[in-house]
């Protein structure tokens, strides 16, 4: 589980209440059920309407993943090709499939089994690129779906302090409560901007990352899978695949260190007696 969204959630409300309280206001003044009901039912509303019902019941149902989603680190992918790598080259392709009943990423499972029952490289490449395509567009509408509600709450918030201006304007008559009421009128277009940088456009931008982090893994992967069928040396493999991923997502700011498997003519000569 990442946090990020979480820590960065509750240091945004909490900075706002620092502020709320800073300057002597009260919380409670902004919690008006009349303008909440209004920003966030229209925005889950308008958003569902501007997609097909689908899409819109799938984005609701990936929303939890923007606060537990994880990808695997890419360091635990290559090393898991390599040593695939490895026991491909000491026992044949056909070792493999005893892998693929083991292995529990459905993606990884496919081009194991493919690989073991002899699919033609090109083929096989295709195939995985096809299914990554595949995920990732699926993945890119969820996050869509969140970036339009963004879009629509400020104006939804609007909408809301323009219904209740106007019912301001027909109170003229009593002007002692015309201060509280144009302050309520404006708690819809708080709710609106609120709900928007707070909450939708965060939770969008965060699916929109693990879709990339889930495409890059599939596609080191992918990689990883076509080299091992190609017969490619497990440690050239590995350093391979180690290049395709930035230095910080490696975890480290260094290049991996080379394994102790290295060929005997990397090792210095020795000196002439």
């Amino acid at each position: 589980m990442d946090p990020a969204t979480l820590i960065g959630l509750l240091l945004a409300f909490g900075s706002l209440y620092a502020m709320i309280t800073l300057e002597g206001a009260h919380v409670e003044a902004l919690l008006i059920p009349a303008p909440m009901i209004l920003v966030f039912g229209a925005t889950i509303a308008v958003g569902l309407a501007s997609t097909t019902l689908k899409d819109g019941l799938q984005a609701l149902k990936t929303l939890p993943r923007a606060f537990t989603g994880k990808v695997a680190k890419p360091q635990v992918v290559i090393d898991r090709v390599v040593e695939l790598a490895e026991k491909a080259r000491s026992e044949g392709l056909l070792a493999l499939d005893a892998e693929a009943t083991e292995e529990k990423d459905p993606f990884m499972q496919r081009a194991l089994q493919n690989i073991a029952d002899g699919t033609d490289g090109e083929e096989l490449r295709i195939l995985l690129e096809d299914e990554i395509s595949t995920k990732a567009r699926a993945d890119r509408q969820s996050s869509k779906f969140y970036m339009s509600m963004g879009g629509y709450a400020p104006t939804i918030g609007i909408i809301g302090t323009v219904v209740s201006l106007t019912h301001v304007l027909e109170n003229l008559s009593t002007p002692d409560t015309l201060g509280p009421m144009i302050a309520t009128a404006f708690v819809a277009t708080l709710w609106g901007l609120l709900s928007a940088n707070f909450i939708w456009l965060p939770i969008g931008g965060k699916l929109k990352r693990l879709a990339d982090l889930e495409t890059e893994r599939m596609t080191l992967l992918m990689e990883g899978m076509l080299a091992v069928q190609a017969g490619s040396q497990p440690r050239l493999l590995g350093e391979r695949l180690r290049a395709m991923v930035p230095a910080h997502e490696m975890g480290t700011g260094k290049p991996a260190k080379e394994g102790k498997s290295g060929n005997s003519d990397d090792k210095p000569e020795a000196k002439a007696a």
